[in-house]
């Protein structure tokens, strides 16, 4: 008797939902499947599968990795993808048309240069790289990259990003394509090195074009797509592959549902490479000493998720703007980073990450207990009369907890006569969508841009497309919880998207400057991807835009380092 794949993945599934099951049991069936791929386990129930397990004991492929992250993939459709996970599959299994280097440079993936730009910004012409072929065999070329972003565009969960920004596109050539614009895009190529936009077969496509075809994916990428399952990924090299090979003989990648398992799995030597997403900070300290004792390899992704809070401007009590200066003032960003994250999670006093163009550094008020108090008191707080300040954090985060907490202590410590923090926590969904509702007067939450450009950090809190005033009642602004504009702001968003070089890295300042002087929002910290390899294994790699090379890890002693010689920048 033989499983299907997708039975086969059910099992899987529920090895990894039992409690009571050690680790190295879970991962069992990665390990059968992986050293003896035309084999499938017998099955008769659950109860007979550990036992099945423990018997089939191959030895581990030599050049195959198992990868463990928090993050459940629950399509590869690129229509459908906007979290990190599902982005981080995509990577390895697409080509974008452009790539960001560990580096910060713009490189051409599938694009052999640059867009030319006409003389107005509204047209720009994309020459495709020749000789490129779909994991189906057929073709990559201009029609077939008009299909993927016409399709991305139309039923894309981010099509917006495309459709907001683009107009029409057309194939001008058999390898080169049009965009035509609604207005001038400088970080054009910025947002076309997002791997959302990586093309698709046409053919595998064809019944597809508007509906997401979630378990499958036919792309250009390195690696094929060999199996897909809620807890499991399967990836093997595409040997028709355009540019240079992966250095290991594929991968599985798993989803272990919380850090305790995969802290444990990765220190057991059951998995090969733990992605940190989801991961606890005191696990994340304990891998970090163990690397540092060159037990383990670590890498650090580039720095592009912000925690930052989001203050209601529009209601009473925060529609006062010295009130929301005094909170700006009453944050002891360097005890909350120390005390909460062990100084894994920097203090920050920008939205736009520091290795972006535009940043700005200190932009935000700095932490200031006796300026804090002059302004509580001239409020009319502090002689008797605490202002009472409400702030919910999302209950399924730790660390957003512990956030809240620290900074209760903190605040009572050193402003206690004047301010009191009442914290309360609410589920993720459930707290967006009392965000966009005007229902929060203090939310804490995070933001990674969709592609690393200031812009796309900017524009989701600050854009507004029906301002009253200081008041945003219809755009980004509302449905990121503080509701605030200014007179001339999305103009100076506008343009800040038209210019480029230093006009443009002035004007994004300044908007900076701008907001930080309102504070709809308060920036905490800045966040960044890590990953771990064990001792056996080569040391992850990051690109630019935060994912690791799934391509360049290898066994030591196996595979070649790619990141000498070659396009090492991917």
């Amino acid at each position: 008797m033989t499983l299907s794949p997708a039975l086969s993945d059910s099992v899987f599934a529920s090895a990894l939902s039992a409690p009571d099951l050690p680790i190295s049991r879970v991962l069992a069936p990665v390990r059968c499947l992986r050293s003896h791929p035309g084999s499938l386990l017998p099955l008769l129930a659950l109860a007979l599968l550990v036992p099945l397990l423990a018997s089939c004991q191959p030895q581990r492929t030599p050049t195959r990795l198992v990868v463990a992250t928090k993050s459940r993939i629950d399509s590869v459709d690129p229509a459908k993808a906007s979290r990190i996970g599902a982005m981080q599959v995509l990577s390895a299994l697409g080509d974008p048309l452009y790539a960001i280097t560990a580096e910060g440079r713009i490189e051409p993936r599938l694009a052999t240069a640059l867009p030319t730009i006409s003389s107005d910004g509204l047209r720009a012409r994309i020459p495709l790289r020749r000789g490129v072929l779909f994991h189906d065999g057929t073709p990559f070329d201009a029609a077939a990259l008009v299909f993927s972003l016409k399709r991305f565009m139309a039923i894309g969960t981010l099509g917006y990003q495309l459709s907001d920004r683009v107009k029409e596109v057309r194939a001008s050539g058999s390898h080169e394509v049009e965009l035509e614009l609604h207005q001038p895009f400088s970080p054009l190529p910025r947002l076309l090195s997002a791997i959302f936009l990586t093309p698709i077969s046409p053919t595998a496509y064809r019944n597809h074009p508007d509906k997401p075809l979630n378990e499958r994916f036919v792309g250009t990428g390195p690696y094929q797509l060999t199996f897909f399952g809620g807890q499991q990924v399967r990836l093997t090299p595409w040997r028709r592959y355009w540019g240079p090979k992966p250095a290991n003989d594929g991968m599985d990648l798993v989803t272990l549902s919380n850090s305790t398992a995969l802290f444990g799995a990765l220190r057991s030597g059951e998995v090969d490479v733990l992605l940190s997403s989801g991961l606890e900070i005191d696990h994340e300290q304990a891998l970090r000493r163990d690397a540092l004792a060159g037990r383990l390899h670590e890498a650090r992704g580039p720095a592009l998720s912000i925690g930052f809070l989001s203050l209601l401007t529009d209601q009473p009590p925060l529609d006062n703007p010295s009130l929301r200066q005094a909170i700006a003032h009453s944050l002891d960003r360097q005890t909350i980073s120390r005390r909460v994250s062990l100084g894994l999670r920097p203090p920050l006093r920008q939205l736009v990450p520091p290795s972006l163009p535009g940043s700005d550094p200190s932009a935000w008020p700095a932490y200031d207990p006796a300026e804090a108090r002059r302004l509580y008191r001239a409020a009319g707080y502090c002689d008797g009369k605490r202002f009472i300040l409400p702030l919910t954090f999302r209950s399924d985060i730790p660390s957003d907890r512990l956030f809240a907490l620290t900074w209760q202590a903190q605040l009572r410590r050193d402003l206690g006569d004047c301010v009191t923090l009442e914290v309360s926590g609410m589920e993720s969904t459930t707290a967006y969508d009392q965000l966009a509702n005007g229902a929060l007067v203090l939310f804490f939450y995070d933001w990674i841009g969709d592609y690393p450009d200031a812009e796309n950090f900017l524009a989701p809190l600050l854009s507004c497309q029906e301002p009253q005033g200081n008041r945003c009642a219809k755009g980004n602004s509302a449905l990121s919880g503080s509701f605030w504009t200014a007179p001339g702001l999305d103009l100076e968003l506008v343009r800040s998207s038209q210019v480029e070089g230093p006009e443009r890295i002035a004007l994004l300042r300044a908007i900076q400057r701008r907001t930080a002087a309102a504070v709809p929002y308060l920036p905490v910290w800045l966040m960044e991807e890590g990953a771990w390899s064990g001792a056996g294994v080569s040391p992850p790699l990051f690109d630019g835009s935060g994912r690791v090379r799934l391509e360049a890890l290898h066994r030591l002693g196996h595979g070649t380092d790619t990141r000498s010689g070659g396009e090492a920048g991917r």
